[in-house]
């Protein structure tokens, strides 16, 4: 019979749960503050263009109908076109200062 000590077998499952727990705090930790990669950053980039460009697009847009529904001396589409650019500098600024605050409350728990 190959039996091994009961002290053997219990100074084994010992070694085993400590290095189980050690690897289970190691993944919490991981998954509470994660590393930004390169996905991360071209997403905010992404998120970032699009608050730009839809409010831009959006204002173009409905300057181009109100200057083929009441033509003037001056261009509603231009007009609009930079009222929506900085509609969404203003809402881009707003969004990467708040992901900014996020970020270093995080860094500072």
């Amino acid at each position: 019979m190959n039996e091994e000590p009961k002290e053997n077998v219990a100074n084994q499952e010992t070694v085993f749960s400590r290095q189980v727990s050690t690897q289970a705090a190691r993944k919490l930790k991981a998954q509470r503050n994660p590393t930004p990669g390169v996905w991360f950053g071209l997403g905010m980039m992404g998120i970032i263009g699009w608050s730009v460009v839809v409010p831009t697009l959006f204002g173009a847009a409905i300057g181009i109908w109100l200057d083929n529904r009441h033509p003037g001396s001056h261009s509603w589409t231009l007009a609009l076109l930079v009222g929506g650019l900085a509609i969404g500098c203003f809402t881009a600024c707003y969004w990467v200062a708040n992901e900014d605050k996020a970020m270093q409350e995080d860094s500072d728990e």
